[in-house]
């Protein structure tokens, strides 16, 4: 057994949500280093460009394809963008999202509709979208990946009032075991990462306010560093996760296991 053979994603393509910066930004970072071509999608263009760039200076090689994908139209646009590039897409990293926190008594209902526009359907709508490339990409020996970023929050009740987020997340874990179904005659996997806290513009204010408290909720007593959800992604995308689907996968430092 060769275990740089085991984690390598030498080429293959790989399409990146929310990949200019978080946990979109690890991700990328992690699958370039680990030898696949990158391409990075992000609402902001000129970030998306800036950021590609800079990964590309680090080594390999990342794209930039901006696009809003709360909507339909927008995600069929992206998938044919990376059509007009590539034969086929070997990972589709479904990572962009967004977020809303209010009281209870004064959560709008507009962020029900925008929470879900982009983080539930948006999954949908693109990996639908792709799944020509990840048809051709898909062998019966490896697999082409599709990997969702969920959060602990969709799996245990959160502490902050962010009630739209926390039930988006909860049904992108559902979603992905119901898409992992759907596609097991195509020979495309379909997981989820669950987070915890990392590091990311999304937590920032957060972890400005309360990071102690988080730090010492978490059983193994840190916030995530870049690494451990490269880590996870590239076993999920290498041929050391090709014999898995359907899973929700936490990477949380034990904080809704334990």
């Amino acid at each position: 057994m060769n275990i740089e053979d085991l984690f390598t994603l030498k080429g293959k393509v790989a399409l990146v949500t929310g990949g200019s910066r978080g946990i979109g930004l690890m991700i990328a970072r992690g699958f370039l280093a680990a030898g696949a071509k990158v391409y990075i999608s992000s609402r902001k263009a000129d970030v998306c460009d800036r950021v590609a760039a800079e990964l590309g200076a680090e080594g390999g090689t990342c794209v930039s394809l901006p696009a809003d994908l709360s909507t339909e139209d927008e995600c069929r646009r992206l998938a044919e963008e990376v059509a007009l590039r590539e034969e086929a897409l070997h990972i589709l990293v479904n990572n962009a999202g967004a977020n809303w926190g209010a009281p209870l008594e004064e959560y709008p209902d507009s962020a029900w509709d925008k929470i879900y526009a982009l983080n539930v359907k948006g999954i949908f709508n693109l990996t639908r979208a792709c799944l020509p490339l990840l048809r051709k990409a898909a062998r019966r020996e490896d697999p082409a990946r599709v990997i969702n970023i969920g959060s602990v929050d969709g799996l245990k009740p959160p502490r902050m009032e962010n009630y739209a987020y926390a039930a988006s997340k909860a049904a992108v874990h559902h979603l992905t075991r119901v898409l992992a179904s759907r596609f097991k005659g195509d020979l495309i996997t379909v997981n989820a990462i669950a987070p915890g806290p990392f590091e990311s513009k999304m937590m920032a204010a957060t972890l400005a306010q309360f990071r102690d408290v988080i730090e010492s909720s978490v059983p193994l007593g840190r916030i995530g560093v870049p690494e451990d959800m490269a880590g996870v992604s590239i076993f999920l995308a290498s041929k050391a996760g090709a014999y898995l689907t359907g899973a929700v996968i936490p990477c949380d430092g034990g904080l809704a296991e334990i």
